[in-house]
């Protein structure tokens, strides 16, 4: 099983999803909360909102990340942990071409570093609709 204690800041980012379910607003329809957060430090690098309908992550919606990412680390990660739950076409090609190890996981797997910020995001959206 993966933890945090296996890495050290800024070897391994991991993308998931943040929330379990879509998030309804009345403006806009629903939407998913991408994340990208540092394995070792559990520390939040970014998130993007993107529409819930899409099976993939868009280009620009993971370039965001990796850029938000990247400005706060100053460097790449040296792995990749991309939630089994998520299209990840994007990160797949952008580790590719950065030479970055690229590991698809289960969210079981990926628990330990994810549970604590999807419980707190939960606890913070509270389900009902965003305005």
């Amino acid at each position: 099983m993966l933890e945090p204690s296996q890495f050290n800041v800024n070897e391994a980012w991991i993308v998931f999803l943040l929330n379990d379910a879509p998030i309804s607003t009345e403006a806009d329809g629903d939407f998913n909360v991408v994340c990208l957060m540092d394995a070792a430090s559990c520390y939040i690098l970014g998130n993007e909102f993107i529409p819930a309908h899409l099976t993939d992550v868009p280009e620009f919606t993971a370039k965001r990340l990796i850029k938000a990412g990247r400005s706060h680390a100053q460097v790449l990660p040296q792995k990749l942990f991309l939630s089994s739950e998520l299209g990840s076409n994007q990160f797949v090609i952008f580790a590719e071409k950065t030479h970055v190890e690229v590991f698809q996981v289960s969210e079981e797997e990926l628990s330990p570093f994810t549970t604590e910020a999807r419980d707190g995001f939960q606890e913070y959206i509270g389900g009902d609709k965003v305005k």
